[in-house]
């Protein structure tokens, strides 16, 4: 893990944050941290209908993603166990403001910096970045059902606001990846390559990288 630690790693929805993070992880002496999609009771219903229950998909969301952060991080010496998640906790405003009326936004983005306050945040947030056409061939490759029919350009909304939020550091290394034309599952190299962008120290600040 190198110099720093606590890692996320960011990206659209089958970016390869999961199979990125859980590669790292089994090659490095580090806990992981996975995003408990599964366990959100209103993640199917979310894509059938967004409107009637965007609120409690990203409710349940922010609440289990503070609940797991919080266990992980509230009781460790920053120094002395590294971390990496496979998000971050700002994915979960980055989602509410794609789904959510601006008067349910406005809410839950105050509720969001109550929780954030509390926690300690990423010294790396890598945005991995395959390109849309990737990405959408990747979502279609794991074949989660209810991933199947998205809204036409809900990819490119979240992934719209991806890029507004990490515009600024805010006191992390947020580095945008682009991975459009490297294979760190099959290729070796490439997965060292990518890691070492990752991991090379820097000053807090917004890095473009191409591996």
């Amino acid at each position: 893990m190198g110099p720093y630690a606590y890692i996320a790693i960011e990206g659209n929805i089958g970016a390869g944050k999961t199979t990125f993070s859980e590669m790292v992880a089994s090659k490095n002496e580090c806990e992981l941290i996975l995003e408990r999609f599964e366990e959100n009771p209103f993640l199917e219903r979310f894509y059938e209908d967004p409107k009637s229950h965007a609120f409690s998909v990203e409710l349940a969301f922010v609440a289990d993603r503070f609940k797991q952060l919080i266990e992980t991080l509230g009781s460790r010496n920053l120094f002395r166990q590294q971390v990496l998640a496979d998000y971050s906790f700002a994915k979960s405003l980055i989602f509410a403001k794609a789904n959510l009326p601006r008067s349910e936004f406005v809410l839950f983005r105050t509720m969001f910096r109550l929780m954030d306050a509390q926690l300690p945040q990423p010294e790396v947030i890598a945005i991995l970045d395959p390109g849309l056409v990737k990405v959408t061939a990747q979502i279609v490759e794991r074949g989660r059902s209810y991933e199947q029919d998205m809204p036409e350009g809900y990819l490119e909304k979240v992934w719209a606001g991806y890029k507004e939020h990490y515009k600024f550091h805010r006191g992390s290394r947020v580095l945008w990846v682009d991975t459009s034309e490297i294979d760190f599952v099959k290729n070796e190299g490439d997965y060292q390559k990518l890691l070492s962008c990752i991991l090379t120290p820097r000053k807090p600040g917004v890095y473009h990288i191409k591996p």
